[in-house]
């Protein structure tokens, strides 16, 4: 009796180590393959995390055509700025949306991490608004102008302002450039320099406000119908803070990336993005 019962019992033991190693299997088959999109029972799929507006909106609407494509999209949303980089880098996820190429650069420096653009997908532009004056062939000798004042926003509203026709800027300026960096104004026009989120706020004050897409949206503005000029997508801050697939490096012609991308630069994504931001968010043409 004793012996069938050890038999028993050590058949029970077998049969639970095999039962173990069989879900250790498929845990690992259904793991992210890094941005190839990662497998279960057959089906593929493709793990992005992103921000929750506009990035994982725009997914949302991208599944049914990458499902067409032979992927499943698997959007997870992230409240912060350093998890969605920290999980594509882990391999977890095969990819993420939300970031400019200034911050992916930046946060590989910083935390040594290899992330790389896998493709630019929308911006949100700049714009020049109406404050006590309708258009620029309006502005007059030391007329005000808005903008923000924060390093990477003040370059922005400069180069928009540059780009027409009301101040010229040094050589080399670019995306550093600040106040003292105007080399012409020819109507002596005032730069007033307000932390971002006040400047839709003194629209009653000065000439022209300058605003990016997120506080234009919050005053009440609609980039097509009211902003004056705002930036193309040649424009030299508009390819450089093109929001973009990130992925690690060496993943980025995968063809579960790749095929995201494809559907993500689509007609039929751009379209989407035109109608339902109404320009605050602009799909990206390279």
């Amino acid at each position: 009796m004793k012996r069938r019962l050890l038999t028993v019992l050590l058949a029970g033991v077998l049969a639970a180590a095999l039962t173990g190693c069989g879900g250790s299997d498929k845990g690992g088959d259904s793991g992210s393959d890094s941005g190839s999109g990662s497998e279960d029972s057959g089906s593929k799929s493709v793990k992005v995390a992103a921000s929750a507006t506009p990035h994982a909106e725009i997914l949302e609407e991208a599944k049914g055509l990458l499902e067409a494509e032979g992927y499943e999209l698997e959007v997870t949303v992230f409240n912060d700025y350093v998890q969605p980089n920290e999980v594509v880098e882990s391999g977890d996820f095969d990819a993420n949306y939300f970031q400019h190429i200034p911050y992916l650069e930046s946060f590989n420096e910083e935390k040594g991490t290899h992330l790389v653009n896998a493709g630019g997908i929308h911006y949100e532009p700049f714009g020049i608004y109406p404050g006590t004056k309708k258009s620029l062939d309006e502005l007059e000798e030391g007329d005000a102008i808005a903008v923000p004042n924060d390093t990477t926003n003040e370059a922005r509203a400069l180069l928009l302002l540059q780009d027409n026709g009301v101040i010229t800027l040094k050589e080399g300026a670019g995306l550093n450039a600040t106040v003292n960096d105007i080399e012409e104004n020819v109507k002596n026009v005032e730069i007033v320099e307000l932390e971002a989120a006040q400047v839709s706020r003194v629209v009653d004050e000065v000439a022209f406000v300058v605003l990016n897409g997120n506080y234009a949206l919050e005053g009440g503005y609609s980039v097509k119908s009211d902003a004056i000029a705002y930036e193309k997508s040649d424009s030299e801050a508009a390819k450089t803070y093109v929001n973009v697939i990130a992925v690690k490096e060496g993943n980025e012609e995968n063809e579960g990336i790749q095929a995201l991308v494809k559907v993500l630069k689509s007609d039929d994504i751009k379209k989407f993005i035109d109608e339902k931001y109404d320009g605050a968010v602009i799909a990206f043409e390279e």
